[in-house]
This record gives structure tokens, C-alpha cells and sequence, in this order.
């Protein structure tokens, strides 16, 4: 990638995702609708924007616009700490299908909270309540003449004393994959293809994927982290990638890069602020 690609790539990121923050707040200001179509993002912390302040963190939502050409926006309403009952009861979703016009794409990725039993504003049961929740946002985006999209969870790092990954989502991948057949709502198995890819990178190359800095590595992370759930750039670009390959539905797929190995950390922006809870 030349310097100019890399200039002109995060002209792009920055203008599809900052531009597009105002209007799942108040649409009415958006001055109408935005350029062509709009992918919109409702799911967890590990597809959010991250803020300067939390750099290199970053979410798989974050990242999309890098494989998008730029007349795509793209609206990341993903909120951490997010499930699919928590994001709809906040009137989170009641954002998007307010802003959601016909043609555009709304991506559905919910499980990591949905599991917390010992919380009941956010757990809900794989086979009941999740699926009630999400065909709320199925159906409504389909009310809006929109298309809706499963992504199921992307998998967590876990591996075993021996170095072999294993699955952390339970039932709800399943669950999800049922509803979608169920629907007929497109797909993107990302629990899938994260583990495969998590399974062939291996525990230690993974590091570099998930949140995991020594001390003194960022001045963000003084004392450094260690967190097997959430990306740094790297590993949210790679997760994004796989999104929008598998993506067959989206809009404005950019091919170049989706099959460029070596897109930079730096190309994705980080807001002064957490957009989604700004």
C-alpha cells in the first residue's frame, strides 16, 4: 500500500464513520439522507469505535468502512456492555430504525452479553428471549424496506493448556444460525470463521490480534492488558475483513482491499470520544 492509498484510505474511514455519528442521534440534522447507501452496526463492545483515549483499541465495526468504497457510510451504533435486550430496551434500536432508510443494510451481532445469567437487564435464553430480540430488529428493519443481516459473536481467545482453541458462545451461535434459516435472513458466520482463524494462528500469534500490550507498550495501557475478548487495530481490521468477505449482501464491497494482507493499523481514526455513548 502507497502512502497516498493509506492518505486516501483514511480520508475515507473518517469520513464514512465520523460523518455518519449525527444522523443515529438526530437524523433530523442530518440534513437527509446520506451518500447512497448506509450500513448500520447495532452489536457489543467488540464491534464499537473506540475513542484516542483507548487507542489501540478498537471494534470490528470500527474497521468496516477500510473494505467499503467511500461512497458507503457507515453508522456504528454498537455500544459496549450491549445485548440484544439491553440494546433494544435502551431505545438503541429505535435510533436506527429511525434513521434506516429503504436499501440500506442494518448488521445484527449480539451473544457475548446476552450470556451473562447474573444479569437480567442483558441475559437472555439462546432459544427464547434472543430470538424474540432479535427478530425485533429483523423485522424492523424489513418494515423500513431494509436489509438485516445476522453476524453471529465473533469468538473469544481461548485456549486450552495444550494450545487448542475451543468455543466460548454456547448456544447462541446456534440459535442464531436457526433463526436466520428460520427468516431467511442473510448470515455471516462469524463465530466460524473467527475460530478458524483463532484456531490457526495459535495462542501466541493471537496476542497480537486481541488487546494484549506489555507495560509500557501504550500510554493508554501504562501497566499493560491482557484481554482475550477485545482487538487492538490489527485484530479488528482482520475481523472486519471477514465480515465483509463473507458479506455477500453488502453494499459497496471494496475488493482491492479486501485482498490486501497488509492494510495498516493506521488507516482506521479513533474519535475524541466514544460516539455510542457520547
Amino acid at each position: 500500500m502507497t502512502l497516498d492509498r493509506r492518505t486516501l484510505l483514511r480520508a475515507a474511514v473518517g469520513g464514512a464513520v465520523a460523518g455518519a455519528y449525527g444522523m443515529i442521534a438526530s437524523p433530523a440534522k442530518a440534513g437527509g439522507r446520506p451518500p447512497r447507501r448506509t450500513i448500520y452496526v447495532a452489536g457489543d463492545s467488540t464491534a464499537a469505535t473506540y475513542a484516542t483515549a483507548d487507542v489501540p483499541r478498537a471494534g470490528w465495526g470500527q474497521a468496516l468502512p477500510v473494505f467499503l468504497r467511500p461512497e458507503i457510510a457507515v453508522v456504528n451504533g454498537a455500544l459496549s456492555g450491549a445485548s440484544s435486550k439491553s440494546f433494544a430496551d435502551l431505545g438503541r434500536l429505535d435510533l436506527i430504525l429511525t434513521a434506516i432508510r429503504p436499501g440500506d443494510v442494518l448488521l445484527v451481532s449480539f451473544g457475548h452479553n446476552d450470556e451473562k445469567s447474573d444479569d437480567p437487564a442483558r441475559y437472555t435464553t439462546p432459544y427464547g428471549t434472543f430470538q424474540e430480540y432479535l427478530r425485533l430488529y429483523l423485522d424492523g428493519a424489513r418494515a423500513r424496506h431494509a436489509q438485516p443481516v445476522l453476524v453471529t459473536p465473533v469468538e473469544r481467545r481461548r485456549f486450552t493448556a495444550d494450545g487448542v482453541a475451543y468455543l466460548s458462545h454456547g448456544e447462541y451461535p446456534d440459535a442464531m444460525r436457526a433463526l436466520a434459516t428460520e427468516t431467511g435472513t442473510p448470515l455471516i458466520d462469524l463465530t466460524a470463521l473467527s475460530f478458524a482463524l483463532w484456531s490457526r494462528l495459535g495462542p501466541e500469534a493471537t496476542k497480537a490480534y486481541f488487546l494484549w500490550l506489555a507495560a509500557g507498550a501504550s500510554p493508554n495501557y501504562p501497566t499493560g492488558v491482557s484481554d482475550n475478548t477485545h482487538f487492538q487495530a490489527h485484530g479488528a481490521i482482520e475481523v472486519a475483513r471477514l465480515v465483509a468477505l463473507h458479506g455477500c449482501t453488502l453494499p459497496g464491497r471494496d475488493f482491492w482491499a479486501l485482498h490486501d494482507p497488509a492494510i495498516p493499523d493506521d488507516s482506521l481514526t479513533w474519535p475524541a470520544t466514544r460516539p455510542a455513548e457520547s
